[in-house]
């Protein structure tokens, strides 16, 4: 495995004590009854969400591409599945800032944003773990 692909594994793992105080502070909002409208607390919810199972799913695509052996390039595939863990996520999130949002404000591009990248990168990912596996065959 690449190096610095290494470090953002580890970095990446680390991150999941951040999601972690976020599901303690999802847990206060609908527990102790937070002052937040019904569309916030299902953005948030839906953010907290995403933000794990993409986070494991950018691992595991890395750890898949590195156990394939992918190279040039094509192994940073997997920082794509990342980054649209911190993109999904920050479009629910962001995009219900305020007192009483009615509807979600223009952040939610980010989301939009992020479901693209998560879109190709997983494609790019998939192929070259393919293309690995076929080259290893010869």
């Amino acid at each position: 495995m690449d190096p610095i692909i290494a470090i953002v594994v580890g970095v990446t793992v680390l991150t999941v004590i951040g999601i972690e105080s976020g599901g303690v502070f999802l847990l206060r909002v609908v527990s102790r009854g937070l002052e937040f409208n019904a569309l916030q607390k299902s953005f948030f919810r839906a953010g907290h969400a995403h933000a794990g199972v993409l986070v494991i799913l950018g691992i595991v695509c890395l750890l898949l591409q590195a156990a394939a052996g992918v190279t040039g390039g094509w192994e940073w595939a997997g920082v794509g599945v990342l980054a649209a863990a911190l993109l999904v996520p920050g479009g629910f999130f962001l995009s219900v800032l305020g007192s009483d949002p009615k509807r979600p404000g223009r952040a939610i591009a980010l989301l939009w944003t992020g479901v693209a990248v998560l879109a190709v990168s997983l494609a790019v990912t998939g192929v070259s773990v393919i293309v690995a596996g076929v080259a290893a065959l010869g």
